[in-house]
């Protein structure tokens, strides 16, 4: 068994991240059997434009945020991309086996190159390509996936059949996707119909996992709700999207059910509940914060960590890129 997962360097950790999949992350790390590996998609990230200086200082502090949040090197291999050269030969590989056709299918590309569809990089477009080289090149048995990457999971295994059959060979492992019980999805705190996102121009829309004490109680208290109190049961949420959000937020963070959460809030309205999420909030994440802030202050430890991570990594590559390449008559 080995599971895969990844994350774009791209800022600071928020909320949605950390209850969605980081901290699951670490659960299998500790709990699931099988070898671990988080990586961090600085190779994704350059499909759109990127400051070179901003890049490597994200990739850093992204490493030492999933550090803090528990992410343990020792345990699980943690590494970027970019240190791993296998990633991008077999993502060329893939390209040549992919067919346009499933690459038009692809929604994300849809969304994220908007109106300027013309005007988008070849990398943005073809990226789900890298992303199923990513997953096929370790063997992947299992990859923890959320609605909104199912799609690409699928092409991936639609990749690995075929090439599987144009080469008559067992090059690759089909992946299986699994969804945590226990992953949450967390939305914006200004519109609970949005994921919370790093790329929301608001700061106020989430919870980055850096902020302070008063900067979190500030946040939750003009966090956006109604003026109804909070039902006995989950069905008396249903139509009201920003409560739904801050309950799931409390129980998620409180690893209780919605239900438990407002047998204990019911007929209250937000002005109790939302000094009590707060404050669930600010000593729960206290913990990660200040490790977060003692790692950033040892660069070369993040480095270190990172680099044997990757060694690690390409020990585990080998022999699939190898298979690959002999699979396809390719001297080297």
């Amino acid at each position: 068994m080995r599971t895969l997962s990844g994350i774009q360097p791209t800022g600071n950790l928020h909320l949605g991240n950390y209850l969605g999949a980081i901290r699951n992350w670490v659960r299998m790390q500790d709990e699931m059997p099988g070898e671990k590996l988080y990586f961090l998609a600085d190779l994704h990230a350059i499909t759109v434009h990127n400051d070179p200086a901003e890049l490597t200082a994200n990739t850093r502090e992204m490493a030492a945020a999933l550090m803090a949040a528990g992410i343990d090197p020792t345990k699980a291999i943690l590494f970027n991309q970019a240190r791993v050269p296998a990633h991008a030969e077999l993502g060329w590989l893939l390209f040549c086996t992919a067919r346009i056709g499933w690459l038009n299918r692809m929604t994300q590309f849809k969304e994220k190159s908007g109106k300027n569809r013309e005007g988008a990089s070849v990398g943005l477009y073809a990226y789900p390509v890298l992303q199923a080289a990513d997953v096929l090149l370790y063997q992947t048995t299992h990859v923890p996936v959320g609605d909104d990457q199912k799609q690409h999971l699928e092409l991936a295994r639609d990749i690995a059949t075929k090439f599987n059959l144009d080469t008559g060979t067992e090059t690759f492992t089909l992946p299986e996707p699994t969804i945590p019980p226990t992953a949450a999805r967390i939305m914006s705190l200004r519109d609970g119909n949005a994921k919370m996102s790093k790329s929301d121009p608001s700061d106020a829309s989430r919870i980055n996992m850096v902020d302070d004490a008063d900067t979190i109680m500030a946040k939750i208290r003009k966090a956006k709700t109604d003026a109804e109190p909070l039902p006995s049961e989950a069905a008396g949420l249903e139509e009201r999207a920003e409560a739904r959000n801050l309950v799931s937020i409390f129980a998620a963070m409180a690893d209780e059910s919605v239900d438990e959460v407002l047998a204990r809030f019911a007929g209250q309205g937000f002005g109790a509940f939302k000094p009590a999420l707060g404050e669930l909030l600010v000593e729960s994440l206290r913990p990660i914060a200040t490790r977060l802030t003692a790692l950033k202050g040892d660069p070369a430890a993040i480095d270190a960590a990172l680099e044997d991570g990757a060694a690690r990594a390409t020990a585990l590559a080998r022999p699939t890129i190898d298979a690959a390449y002999a699979a396809l008559g390719l001297c080297r």
